[in-house]
């Protein structure tokens, strides 16, 4: 079997070395923008040779693996030069706009829509490892427009991983993903924002940094290259979202205003049954989710 990925960082590389340890017989092309990234994963042994334009007709797979806007800007391309047997899927962290993308075309049922919910803050194909999906959730969308035969293929590789598979509707991924994925970057993001501009002294954030200031900015690490098109892609249910992220601080900013308590107190213990739901989300070696 011939995998080619488009995308060799943390998503791609990750996606190659769990094909390499859970399928058999299976050679893996790469391509990248970055050449040094190219170089880096057949020196890591993430694929075994460069993925090229005149190799797409000859692969069984391509995963793609890169910014969602170029994602999208590539994919009826991709579609066009495939062979009528291979399946093309992406890991796009917005799924409504792609899948309008492909809609019309021929070969429609040779795409299928997923998005991992997993990842880290870092980047490139030194964070590849294959354990990324490990124990964690693939969401996958519009499966009834995929081929039968490569939906089980995709599926069957999913789980190889042991993945969760969960379907849903791509406007409603991109709507539920606004709030558990996409406001929790932006809010990361400004927080490391606000520090750097209000404190000055770099040496005392390093010194006063405890575990809760660490966790809560560490995606603040994350690639503004693939994050800056998520937020445009994205931008509607964002803003909606933020709206109400808005007003639940300025309400907070007014209960320390008014030295309001009890009723701070009565919402903080209220919002601790938040801990009910995340118990039930499954945990793999990673906890930040792209």
């Amino acid at each position: 079997m011939k995998i080619g990925v488009i995308g060799l960082g943390l998503i791609g590389g990750s996606f190659a070395l769990a094909a390499k340890k859970h399928l058999e017989e299976v050679t893996l092309f790469g391509a990248d923008n970055n050449p040094e990234h190219l170089k880096d994963a057949l020196q890591r042994g993430i694929i075994d040779q460069e993925l090229k334009n005149s190799d797409y007709a000859n692969m069984d797979v391509l995963i793609l693996a890169i910014p969602v806007d170029s994602a999208s800007a590539l994919i009826l391309d991709l579609l066009d030069q495939i062979n009528d047997n291979a399946l093309l899927f992406d890991a796009g962290s917005t799924k409504a706009l792609i899948c309008k993308k492909v809609a019309l075309h021929p070969k429609r049922n040779q795409f299928l829509a997923t998005h991992p919910i997993a990842g880290t803050e870092f980047s490139g194909p030194s964070a590849a490892f294959s354990e990324l999906y490990f124990n964690q959730t693939q969401i996958l969308c519009e499966t009834q427009k995929t081929r039968p035969d490569l939906l089980e293929w995709a599926m069957q590789f999913f789980r190889s991983m042991e993945m969760h598979l969960e379907e849903m509707d791509p406007g409603e991924h991109d709507q539920h993903i606004a709030y558990v994925s996409h406001i929790s970057h932006i809010s990361s993001f400004m927080l490391g924002k606000t520090v750097m501009e209000k404190e000055q002294d770099e040496r005392a954030i390093f010194d006063m940094a405890g575990s809760g200031f660490a966790s809560t900015v560490r995606l603040a690490k994350s690639s503004p290259e693939m994050w800056t098109p998520i937020f445009k892609q994205n931008k509607d249910n964002i803003l909606e979202v933020l709206k109400e992220y808005i007003a639940n601080l300025d309400q907070f900013k007014k209960l320390l205003e008014n030295d309001d308590w009890s009723l701070m107190h009565d919402q903080m213990k209220e919002i601790n049954a938040i801990r009910t739901i995340l118990e039930g989300i499954p945990e793999g070696k990673n906890n930040n989710k792209n």
